[in-house]
């Protein structure tokens, strides 16, 4: 198989220098198109999962849009946060962006090294009484975490705070492209959305997440490779080694 054009489903990185890389080695069209975006749930979508916030009295945030979303419902439907809320982010960045919303020294914010398990070690003895809401977005697979959550015997619930909502891909001619490389389980139902006859017949994807490789391989579609792995820990590389073994 050879391959002259690949299609990325995110928006144009700012630091373009891998994948010009590629381009100029493997003579290649790499072109960048965002299948979804990230909206926030209405108010009406959110009650319909019949959550009520004053219940809880700690937070678990996986992505700075779920924060975003909280706060605005929680203006929206006349909650008030509490002054003693914990906050328990997956990465420091994520933690950080808590300062958008409230003042940052004076609240309980915890963060971890951008996995479940580092979220998880963070409720030591002293936070295991609290009660949990895990944020998430609609659709989304959960188990990496509420797993962990279940097994630590801790109090939780899971409520969606955002959605994928997809975007217009027909301005793109997809037969053209040899690879597509996707992210999320949300590219693909974009894909499909936009293209319901599409079947892969030349196209392969390239895959970055464990979600998304369980979504293609339950509808049998090709993976061409996957990362991130130890020998392939980004997209560009994952392209470089998949190039250079055709």
């Amino acid at each position: 198989m050879s391959v002259s054009k690949i299609l990325i489903s995110q928006a144009t990185p700012a630091n373009q220098a891998p994948y010009d890389a590629i381009r100029q080695k493997y003579g290649v069209t790499i072109d960048f198109k965002p299948f979804f975006v990230i909206e926030s749930l209405s108010s009406r979508e959110f009650r319909a999962q019949k959550l009520n916030l004053s219940d809880y009295t700690a937070i678990v945030f996986t992505a700075r849009h779920a924060i975003d979303a909280f706060f605005a419902l929680c203006e929206e439907l006349r909650v008030k946060v509490p002054d003693t809320m914990k906050y328990f982010c997956t990465t420091e960045a994520v933690a950080v962006y808590l300062q958008k919303h409230i003042i940052f020294r004076k609240r309980k914010i915890f963060y971890g090294t951008g996995t479940p398990q580092s979220v998880v070690a963070l409720v030591t003895a002293k936070h295991k009484g609290e009660k949990f809401l895990i944020t998430t977005a609609e659709g989304a697979h959960n188990e990496a975490i509420t797993g962990l959550f279940a097994a630590a015997g801790l109090n939780y619930e899971t409520g969606a705070f955002v959605k994928p909502v997809s975007q217009d891909l027909k301005d793109i001619d997809i037969n053209s492209y040899d690879l597509a490389v996707v992210y999320n389980p949300a590219d693909l139902k974009a894909l499909q959305e936009n293209f319901p006859d599409f079947k892969a017949d030349k196209l392969k994807f390239v895959t970055f997440g464990k979600q998304i490789v369980n979504e293609l391989e339950s509808q049998g579609l090709p993976i061409a490779i996957s990362a991130p792995t130890p020998e392939v820990p980004s997209v560009a590389k994952a392209l470089e080694v998949y190039l250079s073994s055709l």
